[in-house]
């Protein structure tokens, strides 16, 4: 066999290897706060191969883009313009991007007010017709329609929270601080971290209506932050703020209500530093459960009961930097993505599909003020 023939031999031989090792990229817009250096939204790939990323770059401008959400069809993307004054009025923004399907850069098209200051969380629901936003100095949440290009009408719903809570600094009225969507979306969810509560609606999604279900409470001073249901639909878990707890409630779909079960610390024992959590996530397999803490810089890890969905400790593991406000797990399920808002980095971690513990890969990214990851697959 001459020298061409044997080395092309070789090569054939390692094709198979190369393509089944080659893996796609992700590319993860990070939303920002920009009373820093950041300018808006910004965009960069992850390789799941090598778990490296690319140096980001700005996608998008805009103020305070701190929580993002794609329509489903991929199209559009939407954000928070976390502010108190949008148009001459005590009220945030709720913006509208054009994703650029080559580059990934993002166009603002369209903006409206969320009709409540500070918006901070918001979600669009799986028909792609409407957007959900919790406004948390205003506390209330707001109901926004979408156009079938993809822009976003004046909000059609607001509703108003009430409550208080005995921490004078931070409960002295309600404050929305996020919303959420049931498996079947008949039902929309918000914890109040002013009002110690979780306030529900029933939603129609085709009518664009959100009309209330009760709320259930927490303990007096909790400050409920964030929600995530469990896939078997069964369970929900909400991250407290300010007791650095994490509530696990039953879930009845067919009424939209919620039942508290029990608490659990997301802090290890004996910590007496100042934390406060940030993000919690459920993994796709329904087996684990994270929480981030902001101050102790770790993310804690549940395994779950798969039959009560009990909470057990499983440990706890550097975030890698500053401040983790937020954190989410890419759509495949084997890599969980955290920004650290203070430290202006962002870190990745290859999760074990067995123990469900995160481990470092890669390098952090550098962007300032990350407070909000949104991985898309390539």
């Amino acid at each position: 066999m001459n020298e061409r023939l044997r080395v092309g031999f070789f090569l054939a031989l390692l094709a198979p290897v190369a393509l089944f090792a080659a893996e796609p990229g992700v590319t993860v817009y990070v939303g920002t706060y920009t009373d820093g250096t950041s300018r808006g939204i910004y965009r960069t790939v992850l390789d799941l191969a090598t778990g490296t990323a690319s140096a980001p770059v700005l996608a998008g401008e805009a103020k305070n883009p701190s929580f993002l959400a794609l329509h489903p069809g991929g199209r559009f993307l939407y954000a928070v313009s976390e502010v108190d004054d949008f148009g001459g009025a005590k009220s945030g923004a709720v913006l509208a991007f054009a994703v650029d399907a080559a580059t990934g850069d993002l166009k603002l098209f369209n903006q409206q007010p969320s009709q409540g200051g500070a918006p901070c969380h918001l979600v669009v629901d799986k028909t792609g017709k409407n957007v959900l936003v919790a406004n948390y100095s205003g506390g209330n949440v707001a109901l926004l329609r979408i156009a079938a290009d993809g822009r976003l009408e004046p909000p059609s719903v607001v509703r108003a929270h009430e409550g208080s809570g005995p921490n004078t600094a931070r409960q002295q009225k309600p404050h929305a601080h996020g919303i959420y969507l049931d498996a079947a979306e008949r039902f929309v969810f918000s914890p109040d971290l002013g009002a110690d509560r979780v306030f529900v609606y029933r939603f129609d999604a085709a009518k664009g209506t959100l009309e209330p279900n009760g709320a259930a409470a927490l303990e007096p001073g909790s400050g409920p932050r964030h929600l995530a249901f469990h896939p078997s639909g069964r369970f929900a878990y909400v991250i407290n703020e300010l007791t650095n707890t994490i509530t696990r409630f039953a879930y009845d779909a067919g009424k939209g209500h919620l039942a508290r079960i029990d608490n659990v610390s997301s802090l290890p024992q004996g910590f007496e530093g100042t934390s406060y959590t940030a993000e919690i996530e459920v993994s796709r397999d329904g087996r684990f459960l994270y929480g981030s803490n902001r101050g102790h810089d770790s993310l804690v890890v549940f395994r779950v009961n798969p039959t009560d969905g009990g909470l057990t400790l499983a440990g706890h593991v550097p975030v890698g930097g500053n401040w983790p406000r937020h954190f989410t797990i890419e759509p495949s399920g084997r890599a969980l993505l955290a920004a650290h808002q203070r430290g202006g980095t962002v870190g990745f971690f290859k999760l074990d599909a067995q123990t469900g513990m995160p481990a470092p890969i890669g390098k952090t990214v550098a962007v300032d003020k990350p407070a909000c990851l949104l991985p898309v697959p390539r």
